[in-house]
């Protein structure tokens, strides 16, 4: 299995990282045989945008999940090399299907498929869907906004807010447009002024920019208003 070349970089380079989940999807094969319905990628590796700390996010969905899997999964993952880089979602076929469709909208178009398609989700990713990712991102940027002013203010929690915040911005063009951009420098270029403000800043703290805690709190929390009051 040859990944693509433009999406792997980073922590592992692009022989290690095709090596590493040919590795992972042999184990895994040898774990859960048939019942393996689906295999992806997300995250930072997905998007093309990995850094040297990013994590291999994975989609693993098997026919069913039972306690057991949990843990047979966890067994597994503890034997395979770079296990502190591994994170993801492990889930069975059935609770994906009825799954909260404004989450589906982010999962679907964030993951890059290994093995098996996630198509048959589309049917819950309609216009009211993606109203509803846009709305309750917005208000859980805003509350975390005022929470993080008040109490924590923290640039950890406000880099974290930029972060959800963009992919927000993602959700709000493909909601103008019906066209979903995974690079956030491209969608940079694509958004508007208000949105291209916040992913600028994502950017810049991605980077390991330097926070203004309070101009890049009040920004992010204004932008989050404006959104939920459309």
């Amino acid at each position: 299995m040859i990944l693509s070349e433009t999406i792997y970089n980073g922590t592992l380079n692009m022989v290690d990282i095709n090596r590493w989940i040919n590795n992972f999807s042999k184990v895994l094969q040898q774990t859960f045989g048939t019942r393996i319905w689906f295999v992806g990628l997300q995250g930072s590796y997905g998007r093309g945008e990995a850094t040297e700390t990013s994590d291999i996010d994975l989609v693993v969905i098997l026919d069913e999940v039972l306690p057991e899997d949990i843990r047979t999964y966890g067994k597994m993952l503890d034997g395979l090399p770079n296990r502190e880089f591994v994170c993801g979602f492990f889930s069975g076929r059935n609770e994906l299907n009825n799954w909260e469709p404004s989450d589906l909208f982010q999962f679907f178009y964030d993951t890059v498929p290994i093995i098996g398609s996630l198509d048959e989700l589309l049917q819950y990713i309609d216009d009211f869907a993606v109203d509803r990712a846009v709305r309750i991102g917005a208000c859980n940027i805003y509350h975390g906004c005022v929470h993080n002013m008040l109490y924590e203010k923290s640039e950890d929690i406000l880099r974290g807010l930029y972060k959800s915040a963009s992919f927000v911005v993602q959700a709000v063009y493909f909601r103008q447009t019906g066209k979903y951009v995974k690079l956030q420098k491209e969608l940079f270029d694509l958004a508007n002024t208000d949105e291209q403000a916040i992913i600028g800043t994502f950017l810049n703290l991605k980077s390991g920019g330097k926070a203004d805690f309070e101009k890049m709190s009040e920004t992010l929390f204004l932008w989050a208003k404006k959104l939920i009051g459309q």
